[in-house]
């Protein structure tokens, strides 16, 4: 049986020294994009906010986005209900900001016109059918995507829970300028209003995952929260009809995007923060969400990791187990070495992942150092709760997302429980 530790211990220490060189990667990727001079692509594009709900902060959020500095841009929101309460959120939001009626003029060859020029963004509330089949979500962005105007160059998709920084759609609209790539992603940071165990444990938890993103384009996906895609690659792929039927619009994107072998480039620039406080139903309820989304729409990357979080969580107590009870001193020391190595490891990897994020979110500078505890030492606990999760999206496909209920029967079969 011993031995059998041997080799799932060498496994994990192998495993736990990849990430940390993929740590490294993704700290040069970062100040290698964050270097780049600044981009003067800047064609007209619809940016489309669903809405459901108020969300903490909403009014910053949405101030964060109708005063982007771009040049021209509309911004379409969209809710399923006239009496949801961010329609008078957006309304007070988009006429503080100054929007414009739809009567700007465009911009010439998808260029600035002038240095550090920026009109106020055209804006327009759309209420979208109740979904049928999909999730309500879907159902907003397959109506959003029909009203936007016949300017428009590029879609560009963004949550209301997301605050965007001041160029977040100049940079995140950027790599579009290559007709060769299929879409540019940003990804959220969970910042804490008021830091609780609970919303460090979620920020360490989304972490490991937007750390997945990085320089290899061809392997990237796309987060519905905050991506950029050309107008013409959407409707030539047929998104929106692809969307009928799906509970999750990234996943969606990403599968006919990897179809098609178009390339998806991630942009440190666009990372988004998401500020809020969450509780530890609240945690469950998202971790375990997503981890139900993910066995339904990639399979392959939901078993990855159950048995991933299942051999660390192994190694690791029996290692600890061994120190402790085993009069073997290989068996002794070998738990020790692995002990440090692996925590050597991912305390260099999360440490290495804070340091990139906090290049590209400089405003957050101090909250972010208010993470470094709880970065280096939570990543010892996440991945019990990744193998929760991922239990949990073994023996059901239900879940609850803004107020309604959904069971997962396919990709491209959600049903709707209740509201």
């Amino acid at each position: 049986m011993i031995y059998v530790f041997y080799f799932f211990a060498t496994i994990l220490v192998w495993l736990s020294f990849k990430s940390f060189r993929g740590g490294i990667t993704y700290l040069r990727y970062f100040r290698e994009e964050l270097a780049k001079p600044r981009s003067t692509f800047t064609p007209f594009v619809t940016v489309i906010v669903p809405c459901r709900g108020l969300d903490d902060g909403l009014d910053q959020n949405l101030t964060a986005l109708l005063t982007q500095d771009f040049p021209i841009f509309e911004v379409i929101f969209v809710v399923d209900d006239a009496n949801d309460l961010a329609v008078p959120v957006i309304e007070r939001v988009s006429t503080e900001s100054g929007s414009d009626e739809a009567t700007n003029v465009s911009t010439e060859n998808g260029s600035d016109r002038g240095s550090g020029h920026t009109t106020s963004p055209i804006t327009e509330l759309i209420i979208a059918p109740k979904a049928i089949g999909c999730a309500q979500k879907i159902a907003n962005l397959r109506e959003a995507v029909l009203h936007a105007d016949e300017r428009s160059q590029a879609f560009v998709f963004v949550d209301s829970d997301a605050r965007p920084s001041p160029d977040w759609l100049r940079t995140l609209v950027a790599p579009l300028a290559d007709e060769t790539i299929g879409a540019a992603t940003g990804y959220r940071w969970f910042i804490s209003k008021k830091p609780t165990l609970a919303s460090e444990v979620r920020s360490v938890w989304n972490a490991s995952i937007a750390s997945a993103l990085g320089p290899n384009s061809h392997s990237n996906f796309c987060w519905g929260g905050s991506t950029a895609i050309r107008r013409d690659v959407f409707e030539r792929l047929e998104i929106r009809e692809k969307w009928e039927g799906t509970l999750s619009d990234d996943f969606a994107v990403t599968r006919v995007l990897h179809e098609a072998n178009l390339p998806i480039v991630s942009v440190p620039q666009a990372l988004t923060a998401s500020v809020e406080d969450c509780s530890w139903t609240e945690l469950l309820e998202f971790t375990t969400r997503q981890m139900k989304i993910t066995r339904v729409y990639m399979t392959k990357l939901w078993v990855i990791s159950m048995i991933g979080s299942a051999v660390f969580n192994a190694v690791m107590i029996a290692a600890f187990l061994i120190v402790i009870f085993n009069k073997n001193v290989i068996a002794v020391y070998v738990s020790i070495a692995t002990l440090i190595l692996v925590s050597a490891f991912s305390i260099g990897k999360s440490w290495l992942r804070l340091v990139a994020v906090k290049l590209a979110l400089p405003d957050y500078d101090a909250e972010l150092k208010l993470q470094f505890w709880p970065h280096i030492t939570l990543w010892l606990f996440t991945p019990s709760l990744f193998l929760y999760n991922s239990l949990a999206a073994a023996f059901s496909r239900r879940l609850k997302w803004r107020g309604i209920s959904y069971e997962l029967k396919s990709p491209t079969e959600t049903v709707i429980i209740s509201h």
